[in-house]
């Protein structure tokens, strides 16, 4: 029978989410709920003066306003949580759009008028709130989860005094928001000493430890249950205040509470893309090897944090080159947290994408015929060779696909009628992680199964995948297998982000059919009642729920008709060890410009990826997908602007914060090596993926840019006065 393993099978999920029958974590219709909305501070850095909530707490419907003085005193969590102080528990503002109140009321509605009528008098102080204003100050933080932030390998100073060739640019990006459709949400219950939280959580076991550290509460006295979630992109991978300030409202309300933050509130309250200069030098010989590399970025941290989100891990690891200086900077600035935000490693990507491209300019060297030349076999930081590693595989097919070879290098000389056509390349790649993972598998009376693990299904077919690996170990057609996720009284698992929910929960799953599968096998043929009875257990093969014993398929039981005798059902857990490590591919992009309006269109995307065995190409695909259309957001469109002066974000919606839509998006053609990877085996050959896809594309646009007009971007986005 084919491995259900691979195929493209539709999201098994993907009817109840259609339909609206998937519950999301703000759908729970609770008795006695109240509803919450946060009064946030209006200056960037300063004190609390006074609040005065008199006309609030008269508004029809409101039932509390609290503020720093009646919330219970909570102690700071270590990571996940995202800030390094809890608001409301003193009078200091770190930033503008800090929670300083907390309305609730009967109804929403009554909620957020209620909020408007708080009035608070502030003692401000002069905010700063630019990057390139105090360049001066920047300085190299602490390690941040034991990752240093800066890597040496070699002598670079030296290496690019001896250098051929040099390129020296500095590249650059703005802030950005992740944007989820489903805001940020939290219903939290009490009953007694415990506490439940129906959450929008892309980790619900991270979040339970936060929670639980900040009530100081054991783990088993907070549930965090969270289904499904209308997308995360790393904004719902730590814990934030309004979670903790939820629950200690309900808390002091004695009553359920719901808070739905608005969209204006999730730009301060949710993390974000760090604003970041990268500043890189290259050094290599006329024949385009790479000697030495200097990269040294610098990103905003804040006053109470100096945690650095987006890493150069590409420096680092990507291409063969002995000398390598990574420095990550960091400037305080009275900005909220920045955080994870998909790609995180893309930031740094973009800059040394670019510059390779100036560099085969340069040397008149094809971008693609670089990346070769300066292609590893072996991790540049550890020296360890790569099990499987097939980029120069990507390269060919996606260059292939494309029709790169058709490419006329010189800039300006592609034109079709009014519009200048530029084609360009880059490689993408990023880091997958792994964490400890257990699945639990019933096989219950009726031969059906029943996978459950606290993980999370955040929108990439986790479902989907987890429910075939688990089908097709059983030897059970797939629409006899549930998989429950999002919820902590299942067995532990891992966070959803970076790009480490396969690489964590396949083994563990498949594990686990494989041990109930045996299970089954083993009741059988010790079963008189069965037609198997007497049967070897390595000679039971199993196809579409029934088992035969091989070379007599007269011979043959169920599933439903084993459990149904043993009376009682099967359950099995699965764990299993994977390690850490980094999925490969090359995106191919053409754009037209037509100058005398400054527009710019993509108009094709070719890619190729090596990400191990694809679990399913459906999946695959979409998260492909996903990640041009994050990309060409990255690179032309998003920008968070902040007032100067107040430290506002100015532009806190999707009318005024740009995003791409379809229009904005063409068609994408997603190709795969598709080979296991030795590294990889207890994922069953898979690494990590989501994260990889876009990582390459804000170069490759800019790249083809370069290609079409001549002019050489260096700063997303690439917005239309940039190509007048």
């Amino acid at each position: 029978m084919k491995s259900l393993v691979g195929q493209g099978v539709a999201r098994v999920d993907g009817r109840a989410k259609v339909t609206g029958a998937a519950r999301y974590a703000a759908d729970n219709e609770l008795t006695g709920v109240l509803h919450g909305f946060l009064v946030m501070s209006t200056i960037a850095r300063g004190e609390l003066v006074e609040i005065d909530t008199r006309a609030a707490l008269a508004h029809p419907g409101v039932v509390a306003v609290y503020t720093h003085a009646d919330m219970p005193r909570l102690t700071l969590p270590a990571f996940p949580y995202n800030r390094r102080f809890i608001p409301m528990q003193d009078t200091r503002v770190h930033h503008n759009g800090q929670p300083v109140a907390y309305v609730l009321a009967q109804t929403l509605e009554q909620a957020q008028e209620a909020a408007n009528l708080v009035k608070v008098r502030y003692r401000a102080e002069d905010p700063v709130t630019r990057l390139e204003d105090a360049l001066n100050e920047a300085f190299l933080p602490l390690p941040f989860r034991d990752r240093a932030n800066e890597s040496i390998r070699g002598d670079a100073a030296a290496a690019l005094a001896r250098a051929e060739v040099r390129i020296d640019r500095t590249y650059g990006s703005p802030m950005q928001h992740h944007n989820p459709i489903e805001p940020h949400t939290t219903t939290a219950v009490w009953d007694g000493g415990t506490l439940t939280l129906y959450e929008s959580a892309q980790g619900v076991i991270l979040t339970r430890k936060a929670v639980s550290d900040a009530f100081r509460l054991a783990p088993g006295q907070v549930r965090i249950i969270s289904p499904y979630l209308g997308g995360g992109f790393g904004a719902k991978g730590p814990t934030y205040p309004h979670t903790l300030l939820t629950a200690a409202a309900a808390q002091l309300a004695g009553r359920p509470v719901k808070l739905v933050l608005s969209r204006a509130q999730m730009y301060t309250s949710n993390g974000h893309r760090a604003e970041y200069r990268h500043h890189i030098q290259v050094g290599a010989t006329r024949q385009g090897v790479l000697t030495a590399i200097a990269d040294t970025s610098t990103a905003q941290v804040t006053r109470t944090d100096e945690n650095v989100f987006n890493s150069s891990d590409s420096t680092i690891h990507l291409y063969a080159c002995p000398n390598v200086h990574v420095r990550q900077m960091g400037v305080r600035l009275d900005l909220p947290t920045s955080s994870y935000m998909r790609s995180p490693e893309t930031t740094a990507h973009f800059g040394l994408e670019t510059a390779l491209d100036e560099l085969s300019h340069e040397l008149g060297i094809d971008p693609v015929d670089l990346r070769v030349r300066n292609h590893t076999t072996v991790d540049q930081r550890t020296g360890r060779a790569y099990g499987g590693k097939h980029l120069l595989e990507c390269y060919r097919t996606a260059a292939e696909a494309f029709g790169w070879a058709r490419r006329d290098p010189r800039p300006g000389t592609t034109r079709d009628g009014d519009e200048y056509v530029g084609w360009g390349m880059a490689t993408e790649t990023h880091t997958y992680n792994w964490n400890e993972s257990e699945a639990r598998l019933v096989i219950g009376l009726d031969g059906r199964a029943t996978l459950r693990a606290a993980t999370q299904e955040i929108g990439t077919g986790t479902y989907t995948v987890l429910s075939q690996v688990v089908a097709d170990g059983l030897g059970l057609p797939l629409d006899h297998v549930t998989t429950l996720l999002g919820d902590t009284t299942y067995p532990i698992a891992s966070v959803s982000a970076g790009s480490a929910t396969m690489p964590s929960l396949v083994g563990p799953a498949s594990n686990a059919a494989r041990s109930a599968r045996a299970a089954v096998i083993a009741l059988a043929v010790a079963d008189p009642r069965s037609p198997l009875h007497g049967v070897p257990a390595e000679d039971v093969v199993i196809e579409a729920g029934r088992l035969y014993a091989r070379g007599d398929r007269g011979r043959q039981d169920g599933y439903r008709d084993v459990m149904a005798r043993h009376g009682r059902g099967v359950e099995v857990r699965g764990g299993g060890t994977n390690s850490p490590g980094r999925s490969f591919g090359a995106v191919f992009v053409e754009v037209r410009i037509l100058p005398r309006l400054g527009r710019l269109r993509v108009t094709r995307v070719v890619t190729a990826h090596d990400l191990g065995r694809v679990l399913n190409h459906r999946t695959a695909r979409g998260q492909v997908i996903g990640g041009v259309t994050w990309g060409i957001g990255f690179a032309l469109m998003e920008h968070t602007m902040v007032d100067p002066n107040t430290a506002r974000v100015v532009n806190p919606n999707l009318s005024t914060y740009l995003v791409p839509v379809c229009a904005d998006t063409p068609s994408v053609e997603a190709l795969f090596v598709d080979r296991p990877d030795p590294d990889s085996t207890a994922a069953l050959g898979a690494r990590g993926f989501g994260e990889t896809p876009g990582t390459g594309v804000p170069a490759a646009i800019g790249n083809a840019i370069h290609h079409a007009i001549g002019r050489r971007l260096r700063e997303v986005p690439f917005t239309q006065d940039k190509l007048l």
